[in-house]
């Protein structure tokens, strides 16, 4: 059996569940490019550490693709010729279960992140809004802060 083929297929389809990039306040899907805008001032007033649970898009489609593969190539050298075809088949069913499980587990972990809720009053108002974003901006409590929102999505933005 050629074990580094299958190492590289299991290293391969590990990468390929773990790709991805999250939204970030710096982040915007391209739908939103060249939208009209709506802008407000605020100033936050807290900010708390929160888990964003991962997302799982119902069974790890690379997870079971690489499981199958793996479990035909199992069950055809397990078969050794006679009867390798009910043993790929069968292998590739059992790896392709097992794929879909571990796939699946690895797209949550890989996309689960913390994030902060901000509390902002917006401008003299006593109007206190919640905001959920990553903080690559280094924002804190205190900060003289713009909401940006386009097509819903709030986001806090640094104020020169």
């Amino acid at each position: 059996m050629h074990c580094k083929k299958i190492l590289t297929l299991v290293a391969g389809g590990l990468l390929l569940s773990a790709c991805g990039i999250g939204d970030t306040n710096t982040t915007y899907d391209r739908a939103q490019i060249g939208r009209q805008g709506h802008t407000e001032t605020g100033r936050i007033i807290s900010m708390t550490q929160i888990d964003v649970a991962g997302t799982n898009s119902g069974g790890g489609l690379v997870g079971a693709g690489v499981g199958g593969a793996l479990g035909g190539v199992g069950g055809s050298a397990l078969g050794g010729g006679k009867g390798s075809t009910l043993f790929a088949i069968g292998g590739a069913a059992l790896g392709a279960l097992a794929g879909a499980a571990v796939g699946s587990a690895a797209e949550q972990a890989a996309t689960s992140d913390k994030a902060f809720e901000f509390l902002v009053q917006k401008g003299s108002s006593n109007n206190v809004i919640s905001v959920v974003q990553t903080n690559e901006l280094g924002l804190k409590p205190g900060d003289n802060v713009i909401l940006v929102t386009i097509d819903g999505t709030t986001r806090i933005r640094q104020k020169y």
